[in-house]
């Protein structure tokens, strides 16, 4: 593999890309109207415009990326996550023409893809699964009848579905028709198919995910898990490695449940196993994401592990070089997602331009960051501006390390996520480690973050005045 093609734009294609200069592969950029100026184009060796600012005339054209890939006679296309990521027509595409498509084999891409589709691969597996409907329904009054046997409150869900989108709660009878409604037409806007599953509805659950890798020569193992509990509108926010709440006997059968799950699909490349953990510390198969996550740095940083090396070494052919039982958690580590959202404004997007844009730095502080001073930002592609994640020898140390690389963070001329992230990770629940999906709902208010600020102004104000009084004495000291 001598040159690698990332289709894909901001922080994760430099991530990608560094990894690729490391191992001594030549890199291909991608860019749209909007991103001719973005730092992913300075840091490739190459960089071609591929079209308009919105991405279905730019970073979704498949056939036009392997034009320009065969163009420029490259090796190898990394996707990165989100655009073409997850798209199986894309990666058989490559398949195709002669190209490495870094991730799995269209097929599993294609199963893991449909939820039900995945809930079939694994039920051989004996792999605890929610109660709940094992085919796609349509028909209303049979599906209130399955609702009623499962027992509200129930889950609707998009088969096609991701990012919360398609999703619906239904905690009693009466509001089900509508729901299901609502669900279907929110799923035929979203992903073009209207096909919804329901699912026993687990009240207070956690979001636990587990990293696996496997070869092409039929080694997989798994890398711990990812507690991904801080969620707003179904979407993570912070995430961290390991998880609080996971005992060691609880993390191995996670583990190996994952490990079954990639051999179900004949899985090759990273993936992601995500898991619901209920209150009794019953965990269930939520689904499976064929592709690296936004949060693999948490677990880079616990098992010292290049996820990104990791992906192009198995597409490359070669074995693993690391077997299950030399993996170990060393410490933790803790990712805040900037996103360019105003947290005082229910998390709208909020755009503008990067006036004041400056990086934290020290040990043990990482960002994997896609943007730079007096950049605007676009509105056409997700508001991540980058990653904030901090590792520590214990939790403890890796939260207090997050709210200074926060403090140290400097933003003007955009809302972020940064004053949420500090909320988080001050609050008393996260800091417990006693917190569920629901933290948002039950903690987090405006009000509360704007009263926390306010109190915070105060008490720089404060130190302030005392630092002028202290200075003006200083001043008036008489000369000896």
């Amino acid at each position: 593999m001598k040159k690698l093609l990332v289709a894909n734009r901001g922080e994760i294609a430099i991530r990608v890309m560094q990894t690729a200069k490391k191992m001594g592969i030549k890199t291909v950029a991608i860019y749209s109207t909007a991103d001719r100026n973005a730092p992913h184009v300075k840091f490739a060796d190459e960089a071609v415009l591929i079209g308009e600012a919105p991405s279905n005339q730019s970073y979704l054209l498949g056939n036009k990326i392997i034009d320009v890939a065969k163009k420029l006679d490259v090796d190898a296309i990394h996707p990165g996550y989100g655009f073409l990521s997850e798209n199986a027509d894309f990666a058989e595409a490559c398949e195709k023409n002669n190209i490495i498509f870094i991730g799995p084999k269209s097929k599993a891409i294609q199963i893991m893809g449909s939820k039900l589709a995945a809930k079939e691969a694994v039920k051989a597996y004996n792999i605890p699964m929610v109660p709940g409907t094992d085919q796609a329904i349509t028909d209303i009054p049979e599906a209130k009848k399955i609702a009623k046997e499962i027992g509200f409150p129930i889950l609707i869900k998009a088969s096609a579905g991701g990012g919360g989108k398609g999703m619906r709660i239904v905690e009693k009878e009466a509001d089900f028709t509508s729901q299901m409604d609502r669900a279907i037409s929110e799923a035929i806007n979203a992903f073009g198919d209207g096909s919804v599953f329901i699912e026993k509805y687990v009240a207070s659950p956690r979001h636990i995910e587990i990293q696996i890798m496997a070869d092409t020569h039929g080694n997989v193992v798994h890398l711990f898990e990812r507690e991904c509990s801080v969620q707003r509108r179904h979407q993570k926010v912070v995430e961290e490695a390991p998880s609080s709440v996971l005992t060691p006997e609880l993390r191995e059968k996670m583990g190996d449940a994952a490990i079954k799950v990639a051999r179900s699909c004949d899985y090759v490349g990273a993936g992601t196993v995500e898991f619901l953990l209920d209150e009794a510390k019953n965990f269930y198969f939520l689904e499976m994401n064929t592709r690296l996550q936004v949060e693999h740095p948490v677990t880079e940083l616990i098992t010292n592990t290049d996820l990104v090396a990791l992906q192009i070494r198995v597409a490359r052919g070669e074995t693993l070089p690391v077997k299950q039982e030399e993996l170990k958690i060393h410490g933790h580590a803790l990712e805040l997602r900037v996103y360019a959202e105003d947290p005082l404004n229910d998390f709208l997007p909020s755009v503008g331009n990067l006036e004041v844009y400056q990086l934290p730095e020290g040990k043990n502080i990482r960002v994997d960051n896609g943007f730079e001073e007096g950049m605007d930002i676009p509105i056409y592609y997700d508001p991540m501006l980058s990653k904030l994640i901090t590792y520590g020898a214990s939790r403890e140390e890796a939260i207090q390390l997050m709210l200074q690389a926060i403090k140290a963070y400097k933003i003007e001329g955009i809302e972020t996520t940064l004053p949420f992230g500090s909320f988080v990770c001050e609050h008393e629940a996260f800091r417990s480690g006693n917190f569920d999906t629901h933290f948002v709902k039950k903690y987090y208010s405006p009000e509360a973050l704007k009263s926390k600020q306010e109190e915070e102004a105060k008490i720089a104000a404060l130190i302030a005045v005392k630092q002028y009084i202290e200075d003006q004495k200083l001043l008036r000291l008489p000369n000896n």
